[in-house]
């Protein structure tokens, strides 16, 4: 069962704001036993779940406030880099989540595949090195045009590099697919934390491009080529058991 499966048409309330939400938009944290706040991005741990919603500002107020305790109604702590800590997991997560699209033949990469896969109406997502050149990215782009493909600026070409299993990862698709699903969950929620594309790509972003549809240089690397609170006890839902410089522009 994929994530979005499992999150579908269950809801949750916001510790912050009390607004109810589906799971996918939405953090869930529970108690250790040595009374520290823990993330649980999977879903799996153990013990009563606190939800916040998938946002830097979220998280920081409800560590500010101590509403990790309130919930729990027992003395908790949270980390001041509560935030950061999640942000980094959920950055983590998705290079997975890529490594994994790879090897299941559901990610192309290089600029001639990556090209040929927007314009066969193939791609979900045009996954873009955040430091590659604006030229071989510009032409990519311009092929997302009227197309409901959207857009990930979020990793260098290091980072894709080392996820990938590749030497020179600038330029990679996304194919339709479960995984792409559950990948789409993932980088939703890490764009509370930061853009899914670095602001300076709007110059480049050809008029009519759907872009990220979330929130949101070139250097020569490539070749231009019925909820009560914000815990699993909500009426309706089952809680979760107890804590035990290049060149190629591939």
């Amino acid at each position: 069962m994929s994530l979005r499966d499992a999150t579908s048409d269950r809801e949750r309330r916001d510790l912050v704001t009390h607004q109810v939400m589906d799971e996918s938009r939405l953090i869930r944290f529970v108690a250790a036993p040595d009374g520290s706040v823990v993330p649980d991005l999977g879903r799996k741990l153990p013990g009563r779940g606190m939800w916040v919603a998938s946002d830097r500002a979220s998280i920081e107020m409800a560590s500010k406030k101590n509403l990790f305790s309130r919930a729990a109604k027992t003395k908790l702590h949270a980390s001041t880099d509560l935030a950061g800590m999640v942000e980094g997991l959920l950055f983590r997560r998705c290079l997975d989540q890529l490594g994994l699209a790879r090897r299941e033949g559901v990610l192309i990469s290089g600029f001639e595949k990556s090209a040929a896969s927007i314009r066969g109406g193939k791609a979900a997502w045009v996954i873009e090195a955040s430091d590659g050149s604006s030229d071989g990215r510009g032409k990519i782009l311009a092929l997302t045009r009227h197309q409901t493909t959207r857009v990930c600026g979020l990793f260098s070409a290091d980072d894709l590099s080392l996820a990938l299993g590749l030497e020179n990862a600038i330029h990679a698709v996304l194919l339709y697919s479960g995984r792409a699903d559950r990948w789409t969950i993932e980088v939703e929620r890490l764009a509370g934390f930061r853009p899914l594309r670095p602001p300076g790509w709007d110059q480049d972003w050809p008029l009519g491009g759907t872009g990220s549809g979330q929130k949101t240089s070139g250097n020569p690397r490539d070749e231009g080529g019925g909820v009560a609170s914000g815990s699993d006890e909500d009426p309706g839902h089952e809680p979760h058991g107890a804590f035990g410089g290049r060149g190629s522009g591939s």
